[in-house]
């Protein structure tokens, strides 16, 4: 049975898309069908564009010591919800289709952007990010402690980058 939820998700209130941009590397996030081959470390590019989208590439080594990549694009849905982001793997094309986009919500972040959560408000997705690949454990303790607040299912979660003892 999932956690019950003692706070809302609820998205940054603030994000300055500017700072955001650049490389994360993953931490560790709930398992999802697109990562599925993803056995070693996982990056997120993010790159600003002139229309204030969001260019999104991410990237990550398999088993086999190969790498998988997709590309992206992510953008405001709200303008007076600055932490909320949707993002979209489906051809531009598609792009008019509302079931392309899914919520990408950054619910906690780093004064200095050195960390992020990103979650889902449905609560079925979340990472932890970091600007290094490896996160300290405090850290990493207290945004799991967050996001149990908002009620995810932290059971499966992968540790996908660096936490040290």
């Amino acid at each position: 049975m999932p956690p019950i939820a003692t706070a809302p998700v609820t998205p940054v209130s603030h994000l300055d898309l500017e700072r955001y941009t650049g490389t994360w590397h993953e931490i560790a996030r709930l398992p999802m069908y697109f990562q599925r081959k993803c056995t070693g470390p996982v990056t997120a590019t993010y790159t600003l564009r002139a229309d204030g989208t969001v260019a999104v590439h991410n990237e990550c080594v398999t088993a086999d010591g190969g790498t998988i990549s997709s590309d992206g694009v992510a953008r405001r849905p709200e303008p007076f919800s600055q932490g909320k982001l949707q993002v979209r793997f489906a051809p531009k094309w598609l792009s008019w289709l509302p079931m392309v986009w899914a919520d990408y919500w950054v619910i906690a972040l780093d004064d200095d952007y050195r960390w992020a959560m990103v979650g889902q408000p449905g609560r079925k997705y979340l990472w932890i990010l970091s600007r290094t690949p490896q996160l300290d454990e405090p850290t990493f303790s207290s945004l799991k402690k967050n996001a149990a607040t908002m009620g995810y299912d932290l059971a499966p979660l992968v540790i996908s980058g660096g936490i040290p003892e």
